[in-house]
């Protein structure tokens, strides 16, 4: 070691228990991040809705079963009626699953569809169709059905029977709040697609073909393109009315799933 060269020291012993920090002063803000419901709440399994939901399903099953007997399938499946009530029966046959498993409910865009189209045939049919007298009278009909027959009982399950269900599932069985404005919009998009889908099956049909068109107001040969087009017009606002009621309707009524969960939940007495 030269005389210019600093002594080595000797490096501390590293501590082994390494003293507290002193503390932060003041609460650090954490940043706030939305939680979904489903992972506060636990899933609970309700059977008794699921319970109700397939048999509403199976109401509108069976409407369509006996429709395909009593009439031709490629006719009976161009009915809107049908439609809707085969998208009733899928969506609340999954429905019922879900509520039975405690899984999350299915969407609200895609159960208010459901909905508004099962209370559009319900609509149409007392409002307009069920009667033979004017404005609009059903095709090749000369007579009411005969009370209990086949015909009649198909008539109730999918105008009145699915859809009373389904209005009830809604008011009694669903949690308000859950449809939106922006929905109804999105709902049009089927009735207008139908309105094209029954006008190019018209053109496609001979003309002496039986219920070439399928609806009396959606008769071309009767009101010509012009009259048939404003029927459709005034229907589409009619059904846009009724769906932005449905919305509306959903935010103000009470929560029958909350009041339920109220009554029937009891305090623990404290111990001691």
């Amino acid at each position: 070691m030269t005389a210019s060269t600093p002594p080595i020291r000797p490096t501390p012993p590293i501590p082994r228990d390494i003293p507290d920090l002193p503390p932060i002063p003041g609460t650090p803000a954490l940043p706030l991040s939305p939680v979904p419901a489903a992972a506060v709440v636990p899933p609970v399994r309700r059977p008794l809705t699921a319970i109700f939901r397939l048999l509403v399903a199976l109401l509108a099953t069976a409407g369509v079963t006996l429709e395909l007997l009593l009439g031709s399938p490629a006719r009976t499946l161009s009915y809107f009626s049908v439609q809707s009530n085969i998208l009733l029966a899928l969506i609340f046959t999954a429905s019922a699953h879900r509520a039975w498993t405690a899984g999350r409910p299915l969407p609200s865009s895609t159960t208010g569809a459901a909905l508004l189209y099962v209370t559009i045939t319900a609509g149409v049919h007392h409002l307009l169709l069920a009667h033979i007298t004017p404005p609009f009278l059903m095709t090749d009909a000369t007579a009411p059905p005969a009370r209990w027959h086949a015909q009649w009982a198909t008539l109730q399950l999918l105008h009145t029977a699915a859809p009373l269900g389904a209005l009830v599932d809604w008011l009694l069985l669903t949690a308000p709040g859950r449809l939106h404005l922006r929905q109804a919009t999105t709902w049009m998009l089927y009735p207008l697609a139908y309105l094209a889908f029954s006008l190019a099956r018209a053109e496609l049909l001979l003309p002496d073909t039986p219920a070439r068109y399928l609806y009396p107001f959606l008769d071309v040969d009767q009101h010509g393109y012009k009259g048939t087009l404003a029927n459709a017009l005034l229907l589409g606002l009619s059904f846009y009315a009724l769906a932005v009621l449905l919305v509306a309707l959903d935010h103000t009524r009470p929560n029958p799933v909350r009041r339920r969960h109220k009554t029937g939940f009891r305090l623990r007495p404290p111990v001691g």
